[in-house]
């Protein structure tokens, strides 16, 4: 094992998307940080209001279907190259750095290369998204509990777990599922889910572009089965999902414009913090 470090490794949750929701302990390492890679699910703004002027920024963002990623092996590369030549290196990614994040890989590289880490949690998508859209996840006689799930492939869920699904009372919050919503649904559908419950797809959640998207399972895909959501967007399925309708306090700006898609890039070229790129791109 390496036992020559001179550098400590911090991976951080930057939270949802609001750059106020980050924590106080997390922006206390970004002001110290000589180097941050950073994924494509953080706020610039938080970059240009956090992290140390002199810092090395390295966009390691992940955007497969745009054929634009970066390699998570390239990312562990990264992560040895830089604690191996500076004090403190911060691994920032969005939301919360273990609800369905690559952080496993991450880890067990630092622990085989004896680098010191740190973990800091953030507010992960669901109880952002939720909290923006007016959606209390387990809402006294709504629901007593929550799953966290994602369908990302359509061939991960066996029927009978489809029918405990469909069955349950529980509050569904689907990540990385937006994509395959309508199958989604239709498989929900199909073994007997209530069709009174609710669907609500939270897009962009916590920032100035979010919106929210609520109908009866029934009628969903009527009213938006010809959507492309925006990346990210998360989906919340149950009896809470109605409460939106009554609680939502925050209008975003229907723009048609993705905030987060600047951040990928293919090659994880470094770059400094006066130099970001630019804000917005265009739905299209």
């Amino acid at each position: 094992m390496n036992t020559t470090n001179k550098g400590k490794v911090v991976i951080i949750g930057a939270g949802p998307g609001d750059p106020d929701l980050i924590t106080i302990k997390a922006v206390q390492y970004l002001q110290k940080a000589n180097v941050v890679l950073v994924d494509r699910l953080v706020s610039e703004v938080i970059l240009k209001r956090y992290v140390n002027p002199n810092a090395i920024i390295i966009p390691v963002g992940k955007q497969c279907r745009y054929g634009l990623s970066t390699a998570q092996g390239t990312i562990n590369t990264l992560l040895i190259q830089y604690a191996n030549t500076h004090a403190l290196v911060v691994r920032l990614k969005g939301g919360d750095v273990s609800f369905f994040s690559n952080v496993l890989d991450e880890l067990e590289v630092l622990k085989n290369q004896a680098i010191p880490f740190e973990i800091v949690p953030g507010i992960t998508a669901a109880s952002g998204a939720a909290a923006y859209a007016g959606i209390p996840l387990t809402a006294r006689n709504y629901a007593t509990a929550i799953r966290f799930l994602t369908y990302y492939k359509t061939n991960i869920i066996t029927d009978s777990a489809w029918h405990d699904l469909a069955i349950t009372n529980d509050t569904l919050v689907w990540y990385m599922s937006s994509e395959t919503l309508e199958p989604l649904i239709e498989q929900l559908r199909l073994h007997g889910i209530d069709e009174q419950k609710w669907v609500s797809v939270i897009e962009q959640a916590t920032t100035p572009l979010q919106q929210v998207y609520s109908a009866p399972i029934r009628n969903f895909l009527l009213q938006f089965g010809t959507m492309q959501f925006l990346s990210p967007s998360l989906v919340i399925i149950g009896r809470v999902a109605s409460l939106s309708q009554q609680f939502n306090w925050f209008n975003g700006e229907n723009t048609q414009q993705s905030l987060y898609f600047p951040q990928v890039t293919a090659t994880a070229e470094p770059y400094l913090h006066h130099s970001l790129m630019p804000p917005y791109v265009s739905r299209t």
